[in-house]
């Protein structure tokens, strides 16, 4: 697989951000990866309601959500009852995949992995829409809704990296680890911050090692001093 280029990762934001920001946020882990694989990064189907004038955001960029856990809010921890907008992020993957194609695997912060772990349930099963070889879930975590259950009936054999901060308090390292475990062998890295996507020299590390997983051939090339 990608022989001859970097790998292509779809990367897909947190709540409450969209993928301008999440560029922003990004600037060392794209810098590590350099070389070894490229960022591609999408926004969101649904706005947050009231977004705009909180300062999150702007009227050209404002604050994002792949699926709310009440209308126009989102609790990662809430068994929501009846979860508004999961059909549209899985369209919208859908359509980011073909449209910059071809992609190889998935970033996702927060919201994000835990929506890129749906996408891997989908692949595992053979969802042609989904054609992805692995996954990179940051700071993820198992929907609570019950809506969604069927995502984690069976282990899901899809490769995964897990990164899990320690003392983040928006995601529990706790949630986090509990997502990995809906897998088949899960890698798992840990860092002691909190909520964010972290690139030092240890992180770093689990990046490549895991990406070279799927890019024979490329060696050292993309390791950035």
């Amino acid at each position: 697989m990608a022989e001859g280029r970097p790998l292509r990762l779809l990367g897909l934001h947190g709540y409450r951000q969209s993928g301008r920001r999440f560029r922003q946020r990004t600037g060392a882990l794209r810098k590590a990866l350099r070389g070894r694989a490229e960022l591609v990064l999408v926004n969101a189907p649904h706005p947050v309601p009231g977004g705009e004038g909180d300062g999150d955001g702007d009227g050209d960029d404002p604050p994002r959500g792949w699926w709310f856990s009440r209308p126009g809010t989102f609790e990662a921890g809430e068994a929501a009852p009846a979860p508004e907008g999961l059909e549209e992020a899985l369209s919208a993957v859908a359509a980011a995949l073909v449209e910059h194609g071809p992609v190889d695997g998935l970033l996702g912060f927060s919201q994000g992995a835990a929506l890129a772990a749906m996408v891997c349930s989908l692949r595992a099963r053979g969802d042609p829409r989904f054609p992805v070889a692995f996954a990179i879930l940051v700071a993820g975590f198992a929907s609570r809704a019950p809506a969604h259950s069927h995502f984690y009936q069976e282990p899901i054999a899809l490769p995964t990296l897990h990164v899990v901060g320690d003392t983040d308090a928006v995601i529990a390292a706790h949630l986090s680890r509990e997502l990995a475990q809906r897998f088949v062998e899960p890698v798992i890295v840990t860092h002691p911050g909190g909520h964010f996507v972290p690139a030092a020299a240890t992180q770093k590390k689990a990046y490549l090692d895991f990406l070279d997983r799927f890019c024979p051939g490329q060696g050292q090339a993309g390791t950035i001093g």
